[in-house]
């Protein structure tokens, strides 16, 4: 089976509605994309990620921006910046109810740092606590 028909089979399935995803699966995938938008310069978007309130400040929503820049250009400095990140597992905690991704971050210099992200659904959409 070719490469093209196995990525063809999860859309077709997922198209025609027979299987939900598990909430574990959506809050690895949002924390994966938020992470791939860090490493890809959209801190914006990194930021959106966050569970704060909508309404927060335009300051400290900028603030927040230009720490995950800051972030980005040590990982710059130090490891050739952040070239990937991958979905190792992913946990329910049943006491807080968050759900515990981790990731692995892969660095230019061929470092690679495991990292936990809790994440929290909100209102249907996974946020990173």
């Amino acid at each position: 089976m070719s490469m093209c028909t196995l990525m063809f089979v999860p859309v077709f399935f997922g198209a025609c509605g027979e299987s939900k995803p598990a909430p574990e699966e959506l809050a690895a995938r949002a924390a994966k994309t938020y992470y791939d938008h860090l490493i890809a310069g959209r801190y914006a978007e990194y930021v959106a990620g966050l569970n704060v309130p909508d309404t927060i400040p335009d300051g400290y929503r900028e603030q927040l921006t230009t720490n995950a820049k800051m972030f980005a250009v040590i990982q710059q400095r130090e490891h050739k910046g952040m070239s990937g990140v991958d979905v190792l597992r992913v946990k329910t905690d049943s006491i807080s109810g968050h759900t515990l991704v981790y990731l692995m971050l892969c660095f230019g210099d061929s470092v690679r740092e495991e990292i936990v992200v809790p994440m929290i659904e909100h209102d249907g959409v996974w946020k990173m606590r």
